[in-house]
């Protein structure tokens, strides 16, 4: 989730953002936020949890504990890290400036401003590191992968230019710089292992995929060529085959990871070596600038999927469901698309629509659907509970420290300089 959904709220709008492992959907708007089951979309869409009377901008949930990271519009520079179904907060954290983005895993919380990332230790909230003076990131752009093993972070390292930041959030130190694109990031994702990035940048023409380990490219594909467009979100498919695009256009693409196998290299090879031969031929016999002999290597979609209204901000992924592929695309305007994949690809089938904005309180009786606001901030006891939620990914009881203290990031003992 980043700052660039909070203008879609500030005009009526609605913030939406999938979960590391695809498995829910929260939905952000200036009167609350509601959490989605995603196990059965093809049928209905199951109302996990909804909080009112908060105007919350930005909101992650940590897999599908009872664990959730929010942000509101009338305290921008406060993260507050809830138990939704208990209706108590954990903790809060204040920030000198606004935050722009938060990403979690089972091993870190990292808050993004626009000069700096801070990096929580997730188990007790503690600050293990801060990286300062990063380019300016004014959309809060950033990554952070959902495996713990793999757990790395992405920024841009430039703001001139696409170089992606590769930054070992367990280790605290910095793994690598992949030089990307020629023009500013616009999106960059992990995938599912942590072993891969893609990325896109302003210019929204070509999508990249790199080996995290080294920085080698893997894979390039064309979105389009006609236009620049502004790329809205890159997703890994839950299996890793797949890697969909979302824009400001009515159109989702969807490409292929083809990894070869060792047993097929010699086929691979040769189509290689066929197609640097063509390429050769092409640029010999016709002197095109390389933007254009680049076009003869690049993948094309796989599959794509029409949207109805072009010129909002989608959020898209590629789950397994109920044993099938669906791709999930959730709208600003308040719409959950569910399109069925098609294995031999081509356009996919819109199975469902759901309506998210006339959402209605669970059961307003009960503690999980009320508010989650607490008058004093506490910071976390650091109990088994709280660990518990935390490495299982399942609904744990997590009881607030009675302190009452207030955690400030930016004056914490253990903030380190990178």
């Amino acid at each position: 989730m980043s700052l660039s959904s909070r203008a879609d709220i500030d005009a009526g709008g609605f913030f939406v953002n999938f979960n590391q492992d695809c498995s829910s959907l929260a939905v952000g708007s200036k009167s609350g936020y509601s959490l989605f089951a995603l196990n059965s979309v093809d049928n209905n869409l199951d109302q996990i949890y909804s909080s009112y009377g908060e105007d919350i901008c930005l909101v992650e949930r940590l897999f599908t504990s009872s664990l959730v990271a929010v942000v509101s519009l009338n305290a921008p520079r406060k993260l507050k890290v809830c138990h939704f179904k208990k209706g108590t907060e954990i903790c809060n954290y204040s920030y000198s400036n606004t935050i722009l983005a938060v990403k979690l895993n089972r091993s870190r919380l990292v808050v993004c401003l626009e000069e700096s990332l801070y990096i929580h230790n997730i188990r007790d909230m503690k600050v293990v590191h801060t990286i300062r003076d990063t380019p300016p990131n004014t959309t809060g752009l950033c990554a952070l992968a959902s495996d713990s093993d793999h757990c790395y972070l992405a920024y841009p390292g430039s703001a001139t230019v696409g170089e992606v930041q590769i930054f070992d959030a367990v280790n605290l130190h910095a793994k690598t710089m992949i030089p990307a694109h020629d023009s500013p990031l616009a999106a960059i994702a992990f995938s599912q292992m942590g072993t891969e990035v893609a990325t896109a940048s302003e210019k929204g023409t070509v999508i990249r995929v790199f080996s995290v380990n080294d920085g080698s490219k893997l894979f390039e594909f064309r979105r389009g060529v006609k236009r620049c467009v502004s790329i809205a979100s890159l997703a890994f498919s839950t299996c890793s085959k797949y890697l969909c695009c979302s824009s400001n256009t009515e159109t989702v693409h969807i490409f292929k990871l083809e990894r070869t196998s060792p047993e097929s290299n010699d086929d691979q090879g040769s189509k290689d070596h066929w197609m640097g031969y063509i390429s050769k031929a092409v640029s010999s016999y016709l002197p095109l600038p390389s933007q254009v002999t680049d076009v003869f290597t690049q993948g094309r979609a796989f599959a794509s999927a029409v949207l109805p209204v072009a010129g909002l901000r989608h959020s898209c992924v590629i789950a397994t469901i109920q044993k099938s592929l669906r791709l999930l695309v959730a709208s600003q305007d308040g719409y959950l698309y569910v399109y069925q994949l098609p294995q031999e690809g081509g356009e996919c089938q819109l199975l469902k629509k759901h309506d998210l904005r006339t959402v209605e309180p669970t059961n307003t009786t009960r503690p999980e659907s009320m508010p989650i606001g607490v008058p004093n901030a506490s910071t976390p006891g650091g109990g088994s509970s709280y660990a518990a939620a935390v490495k299982s990914g399942a609904a744990a009881s997590v009881a607030p420290n009675s302190s009452g203290q207030q955690s400030n990031a930016s004056a914490s003992e253990d903030d380190h300089q990178q």
